[in-house]
């Protein structure tokens, strides 16, 4: 897909946005049903992925990690939108490699140490392009990248999360 092809694609989607605000708003899902063991099975629409604890909080490894699963969705977001603001911007990429990494203490997770919190302390993410652009180019499309990516405005700026039992 070249820049044109890419416009063509979304210029009627940005007008229909500008025109009616709330036809932009949508809400995605995910679904997961309770397993064998301590499991969880996702659907994504794609394929069934079974999840379960990390090896250093009691699991065997034979599941697909919560904490692993985030930080792909991550390089997925931050990889996609990098593709489609180079094609926007008519930057070529000839090739790229995008890899996170996430810092966790399982002391929180498994109730050790009250002090210690759940969850990721850092997570970092890398991008290695090869490309014949300029390096005003490139921190151009760097910087769109991280401004458009929904993953990583996501855990740069947490959203309300509410939990609901029920209905």
């Amino acid at each position: 897909m070249d820049s044109e092809e890419l416009r063509a694609q979304q210029a009627p989607l940005k007008e229909k946005y500008r025109e009616s605000p709330a036809a932009a708003l949508i809400t995605l899902h995910a679904e997961g049903a309770l397993g064998e063991g301590v499991t969880c099975s996702i659907s994504t629409g794609k394929a069934l992925i079974e999840a379960g604890l990390h090896p250093a909080t009691g699991g065997s490894g034979m599941q697909a990690c919560s904490g692993d699963m985030l930080l792909q969705a991550l390089v997925a977001c931050a990889g996609v939108t990098l593709s489609a603001v180079a094609t926007s911007l008519g930057i070529p990429i000839q090739a790229g490699h995008l890899r996170a990494e996430g810092d966790l203490d399982f002391r929180g997770t498994l109730g050790v140490s009250k002090d210690t919190p759940v969850g990721f302390q850092e997570i970092r993410l890398h991008i290695l392009l090869e490309s014949t652009a300029s390096p005003e180019k490139l921190t151009k499309l760097m910087e769109l990248t991280e401004r458009y990516c929904v993953v990583l405005q996501t855990l740069r700026n947490p959203v309300i999360v509410k939990t609901i039992i029920g209905s």
